[in-house]
């Protein structure tokens, strides 16, 4: 994993190696799955930043459920692929091919480990879904993985700090360029995100990395440079970055 190098502020959280102690039944993963309401606060910071920010802050969060279970389940290095896809796609969607998961319904959804994996994993496929698609409604996908890796987080503390600076940088640097009115506009019309600013991973994980247009652009161009395309399945080897 030389891409995915473990960041302090998750070392921080005390995620790594921490036992399973938070509480997953049948009621967490609906919650996880449908949890727009009384949550509004947290569903409108969201609306604020753009496409490209949504996908990068989802393989961000994924990060941190990899790390949660690290030892744990073998399903890490499948996270790992995705998380790889996701910061791909951020350059191009068609980077990457569809980060498909448990179409069939074959991965366990209970239990503490395979249960949140699964909510993870689901969250994040329906997230690249949208993206490619150009919905509008592409940031409400991601309620449910904030929500979901501040539960399973043990300093919660920790996470609700770095989630909270982490918003209000991607509201500066990366803004919706649009505000949705569920009145006038439909699943079916099409965003363009094409235009919108490349974002690396270091702008989540780097606590030295200044941001700049052009910094950003040859981070995530240096992190794709490296990516393995001849062992994720979820890469397109013809549209690699130079």
């Amino acid at each position: 994993m030389k891409n995915l190098n473990t960041p302090s502020i998750i070392l921080k959280s005390k995620s790594i190696g921490h036992k399973i102690d938070f509480k997953w039944n049948r009621k967490k993963t609906e919650q996880f799955l449908d949890c727009l309401e009384d949550n509004e606060d947290l569903e409108n910071a969201l609306s604020h930043i753009n496409h490209k920010a949504s996908v990068a802050l989802t393989a961000a969060l994924l990060e941190w459920v990899l790390c949660r279970f690290s030892g744990y389940s073998k399903a890490t290095n499948d996270i790992q692929e995705r998380i790889e896809a996701l910061w791909c796609s951020t350059l191009n969607p068609e980077n990457t091919k569809p980060i498909e998961f448990d179409l069939d319904l074959n991965f366990p959804a209970t239990g503490s480990v395979n249960g949140p994996i699964w909510i993870a994993l689901m969250n994040a496929r329906l997230i690249d879904v949208h993206y490619k698609k150009g919905s509008y409604f592409l940031q409400s996908e991601l309620t449910g993985l904030v929500l979901l890796v501040r539960h399973l987080t043990p300093k919660k503390k920790v996470f609700d700090k770095w989630f909270n600076d982490i918003i209000i940088e991607l509201s500066h640097f990366y803004p919706c360029a649009y505000t949705i009115d569920t009145n006038t506009v439909s699943d079916e019309e099409v965003y363009d995100s094409s235009n919108e600013p490349l974002i690396c991973r270091e702008f989540f994980f780097d606590k030295d990395f200044e941001y700049s247009a052009e910094a950003s652009e040859n981070a995530i161009n240096n992190f794709v440079k490296n990516l393995d395309y001849e062992k994720n399945p979820f890469l397109n080897p013809i549209e690699k970055a130079s």
